[in-house]
């Protein structure tokens, strides 16, 4: 049986998601298969490379650092995050990303971007991560407040614009069972996207991704519903908040990014049970 994790961005609501990642690596739960879209790709690859708190510390230890998020980086570069610190200084320098684990792992890993001149969801597997970490910038660069990112002749922005919850992928890719984790509500509804006006000037020149960005609600909503189904047919397992998370895409509080930590990683424990039996395997198992 092929498990698959599913991972949903949100910026820094992503750190509720590196708690449940670390409890799985806690308990020894290896799935099969990995997709990510934004934060949930950056943070997915620490748990290929079997990295226990390298995602936490990450979020946590440099957040106060203006090279991490600021409005100077964003004068300097047009985006708020900074990705060159983020996708090179961090993980080549002071929190060394392990990618000999990582590509040894036979646990597939893959990436959503959304292609901007189709309006389309593409995706990468882990072949793609280079030192540079260029399709995971741009998986994470948010519409608006990144920049385009150019990789191999293509165009991208944020995965999450077009396949926020990329689980159609995964079973597409031959995932038997799948395990979700969201960084909103499970009463969460999408609304409209802000900034129309702002977006169309932006990306006059794209048509087909102001398109995507007017539909990203209702594929959101859409998806969701179409969850509902796969947990109810016993497909799949939904890991999520149970109200409103006390952090916003851009928190800067590094205090209030490890109480989220902690209600990840406390609802992951609470459904270590349904995990094990959704995928009808222990730890025991694991070792054979």
């Amino acid at each position: 049986m092929k498990i698959g994790l599913v991972l949903e961005g949100g910026g820094m609501r992503g750190i509720y998601t590196v708690g449940v990642l670390d409890c799985l690596m806690e308990e020894q739960f290896n799935a099969d298969y990995v997709i990510g879209v934004s934060a949930g790709a950056c943070n997915g690859i620490s748990y290929v490379s079997k990295q226990k708190g390298r995602a936490f510390h990450t979020n946590t230890k440099y957040i106060s650092d203006s090279r991490y998020l600021s409005i100077q980086n964003f004068i300097k570069t047009k985006s708020l995050f900074g990705m060159d610190f983020l996708f090179d200084t961090i993980p080549n320098e002071l929190i060394p990303f392990d990618y000999e684990t990582f590509y040894e792992n036979p646990c597939e890993f893959v990436m959503g971007v959304t292609d901007v001149i189709t309006g389309t969801p593409k995706y990468f597997d882990k072949s793609a991560c280079e030192p540079k970490n260029t399709v995971l910038r741009a998986s994470s660069s948010i519409p608006v407040f990144s920049p385009i990112v150019e990789y191999q002749g293509g165009k991208y922005l944020d995965g999450g614009t077009t396949d926020a919850i990329p689980v159609k992928k995964a079973l597409e890719d031959g995932c038997d069972k799948v395990i979700v984790v969201l960084t909103r509500e499970r009463s969460y509804q999408k609304a409209p996207e802000k900034f129309r006006h702002i977006y169309r000037r932006i990306y006059k020149n794209y048509p087909k991704m102001i398109e995507a960005l007017d539909n990203r609600h209702k594929n959101y909503n859409h998806t969701l519903a179409y969850l509902k189904e796969l947990e109810q047919q016993g497909t799949a397992l939904v890991i999520a908040p149970d109200v409103p998370l006390p952090v916003g895409r851009f928190e800067k509080d590094p205090e209030q990014l490890k109480k989220v930590w902690q209600i990840g990683y406390n609802d992951g424990k609470k459904q270590m049970k349904q995990i094990w039996n959704l995928c009808k395997k222990s730890p025991v198992e694991e070792l054979i």
